[in-house]
């Protein structure tokens, strides 16, 4: 798989996790800077690191169910392999602007 193609699917990554949300917040899960780490790989599997606002997220399986099950439904994707980690420890300042302003920060 060249790099460009490895850069298509990653783009492609990105929009789907844009239409993916926390329940409790309306803001999606990348805008929320809960993504740490996109990587395509050769064999077109996608690694995906993230975390939650908080450890104790009541809707933790419900969002790492939709990220994989989204990701893996992209065209050209294998597979998806979705870590969660919480080091970094979140906080608000890995948020987008984008988001800061949906939830009234800005």
């Amino acid at each position: 798989m060249t790099e460009e193609e490895k850069a298509t699917i990653a783009g492609k990554v990105v929009d789907v996790l844009r239409t993916v949300y926390d329940p409790e917040i309306a803001v999606n899960i990348y805008e929320l800077g809960l993504i740490y780490r996109i990587e395509v790989l050769d064999d077109a599997s996608v690694d995906i690191d993230m975390t939650f606002t908080a450890p104790s997220c009541p809707a933790a399986d419900y969002i790492l169910m939709d990220v994989r099950k989204k990701v893996e439904a992209l065209d050209g994707v294998t597979s998806a392999n979705v870590q969660l980690v919480f080091e970094p420890v979140w906080d608000m300042s890995m948020m987008s602007e984008e988001a800061r302003v949906e939830l009234g920060f800005d």
